[in-house]
Parts: C-alpha cells; sequence; structure tokens
C-alpha cells in the first residue's frame, strides 16, 4: 500500500531532472525504518504517471519520503521525525532533490492523536477452549479445525483461517500449547485448552470475523466435549456475545467514518 497522508509524515522531493530507477534504488537507505515505524520512498513515474515504489527499467520525474505517523509500538516522536529527515536528506542529496520537510511539531502532534484514536479503538479478541473431562491430543485438534477450514500456520500448534483475498491476513487465529505440537509422540501428548483469535482491524467486516469466531468456538466446543471462555476462564454466554458483537458494529462504523475500515490497507498498517 502506497503513502497516504492520513498515516504517514509525507515530504515531496523535487527534481531537476528526470532520475532512473537504478540511481534512486541504490540511494535508498538499508533500513526501511526510522525507530518502530516503517519508512518509504516513492517516485512518479514518467510514463504512467502514478506513485509507486522505484523500480528497476523505470524513470522518476519526482520523489516523495514518508514514514508512518503511529503503530502499535506508539506515536511518531522527535528523535523518529529527526531520524526521518536525515534518511530523507541523504536520498535527495543523493539523487540530486530538493526536500520539503512538514513541521515537526504539527506532525508529532498529528502522531500522537492518532495513536490516541488507535489506541482506543483496538480489539483483539480472544476466546478459550477448555476441555470438560478429558484432554485433547494435538491431532485430534487439528483434525476438528480442518473440518472448520482452518489451516497449518507457521509456527507449531497455530492454525489459521484463511481470508478469501490471497496475501491477505487470516480472518481467525487458533493456538494451542507449542511443546505439545512438538512432542515426541503427539498422540500421548496432552492439551487441555485451545485459544481462538479475532483481531478485528486486521480482517474486513464483510468476512463477518465474529460471527465465524463464535460458530467456530460452539462447533468445536460441541464436537470435543469443551466449554467457551474468555481468557480468564468465565464461561461465555449467549447474551455477553450478543453484547460483543454489538459493540463491534459500532467499532466497525466509527473506524469506517475515519476512512480507516477493518480490513483496509491503511488499517492493516496502522493497527500493525
Amino acid at each position: 500500500p502506497g503513502l497516504d497522508a492520513l498515516i504517514d509524515v509525507i515530504a515531496p522531493i523535487a527534481l531537476e531532472a528526470e532520475v532512473r530507477a537504478e540511481v534512486a534504488l541504490a540511494a535508498l537507505p538499508t533500513t526501511r525504518r526510522v525507530g518502530s515505524k516503517p519508512f518509504a520512498v516513492e517516485g512518479l513515474n514518467v510514463r504512467s504517471r502514478h506513485w509507486e515504489v522505484p523500480s528497476a527499467g523505470q524513470s522518476y520525474e519526482a520523489f516523495q519520503a514518508g514514514v508512518q505517523l503511529a503503530n502499535r509500538s506508539g506515536a511518531l516522536n522527535e528523535i523518529e521525525f529527526s531520524e526521518f529527515v536525515a534518511k530523507a536528506q541523504a536520498f535527495s542529496d543523493a539523487v540530486g532533490g530538493t526536500p520539503d520537510f512538514p513541521d515537526m511539531l504539527e506532525e508529532v502532534a498529528r502522531a500522537r492523536e492518532l495513536d490516541q484514536f488507535a489506541s482506543g479503538h483496538d480489539a483483539q479478541l480472544g476466546f478459550t477452549l477448555r476441555a470438560r473431562s478429558a484432554a485433547w491430543s494435538p491431532g485430534y485438534v487439528q483434525q476438528h479445525a480442518a473440518r472448520l477450514g482452518f489451516v497449518s500456520g507457521s509456527l507449531p500448534g497455530r492454525m489459521v483461517l484463511p481470508a478469501a483475498g490471497a496475501g491477505l491476513p487470516p480472518v481467525l487465529s487458533l493456538g494451542f500449547d507449542t511443546q505439545a505440537a512438538l512432542a515426541d509422540d503427539p498422540a500421548q501428548a496432552a492439551v487441555r485448552e485451545v485459544s481462538l483469535a479475532l483481531d478485528v482491524s486486521q480482517v474486513d467486516r464483510a468476512e463477518q470475523p465474529f460471527v465465524r469466531l463464535r460458530e467456530v468456538a460452539q462447533s468445536m466446543a460441541q464436537a470435543m466435549d469443551g466449554i467457551v471462555t474468555d481468557d480468564n476462564g468465565q464461561v461465555l454466554a449467549r447474551e455477553t456475545m450478543d453484547n460483543i458483537g454489538g459493540e463491534l458494529e459500532g467499532l466497525y462504523d466509527t473506524l469506517q467514518a475515519r476512512d480507516l475500515a477493518a480490513g483496509s490497507a491503511l488499517a492493516r498498517r496502522l493497527f500493525s
């Protein structure tokens, strides 16, 4: 996803002459981060007239450097802003450009405001599936999860329910004890609880992720003789789940009104 003034500080870089991509690529800093924030440079393609990440074989008539205002690590601060200026200036010097930096205090204030909004609207929901009596084996859990569409994740003891679109974050994730997943004899390993998680801002509302979270939890609990609880072990009643669902609808509306709809490229960047 390209730079966007809604969540990025952007510094335009004017050029006296076109610059080839090879020159720009050689001038880019080795790290694409400023402190804990992503840093990026885009070029205005001479032929397509679109902003893009510099790509071999292309030429550019202008550049812009950007750094993200906030993410889950917090708001961009003065030190990070200064590092951004240094990185963008070094790139500009290398390509013969002149950068125009926005006011630091204004941008840092904007970062704090965005961070405050994000912190107050960052929902990560978790249900826990607990065995009523006999413990489960890892294979038993995986078998039941696979029937509901889950596939193996990148880590042992983790499975994910893929989104409809390629390259998007999973709709839900499922996890159980890593040691049980790595046991020499998985059939003898005991799993007494399974976690189900939904990272609200990362998943498109149209996927109906909370409805699917409920369905998966209830279906697995029924099939595996378990109970559905919150993280503190309190059994989740239907009424509680209905209330959570209602609150989520309000959250979706708020994010959308801010042009940060759940599952959008901007939301995925901000809430990461």
